[in-house]
């Protein structure tokens, strides 16, 4: 009984996501390259947005750890790994950047596709390419950067 609520549960949380991002203006790429804008017009609304989705996180991340195992499934998962090593810097430099320029990132770009701009098709289909090149050259590179804990 327990697993069968999980995938109308998971569906759910997506919905409020994403009715979250747009609601907060997040899949504006305007607004985000305006929070980035410090000389510029400075809008600091998405630092705003950014507190509250940590305070929210923070607070049900002290609650989950404080259960034995969730509600809908039999154990947590959770990464164990603390390692910061090369290809986590190098993937969120990466993605730093991107979002910086696009003022975009994954979670808004999904939603954005229920619009009727290019930007979304475009934004979407450069992360598929660039998530199966990242594999591809992961793959390519053999043991040597397959495993993600290697460290710097």
């Amino acid at each position: 009984m327990k697993r069968s609520l999980g995938p109308f549960v998971s569906l759910l949380s997506g919905v409020l996501f994403g009715v979250g991002l747009v609601v907060s203006g997040m899949t504006s790429p305007a607004k985000v390259q305006g929070f980035l804008d410090l000389a510029g017009a400075w809008d600091p609304s998405l630092a705003f947005v950014m507190g509250a989705a940590v305070l929210s996180c923070g607070a049900f991340s002290w609650v989950a750890r404080r259960r034995g195992a969730p509600v809908l499934d039999a154990s947590f998962s959770v990464s164990e790994s603390r390692t910061i090593d090369r290809r986590l810097l190098t993937g969120a430099a990466v993605f730093g950047v991107g979002w910086g320029l696009c003022g975009v990132c994954p979670g808004p770009s999904l939603v954005s596709l229920g619009t009727t701009g290019l930007w979304p098709l475009v934004f979407v289909a450069a992360m598929a390419i660039g998530a199966r090149a990242e594999t591809a050259i992961t793959l390519g590179l053999g043991s040597r950067t397959a495993t993600p804990e290697t460290p710097i």
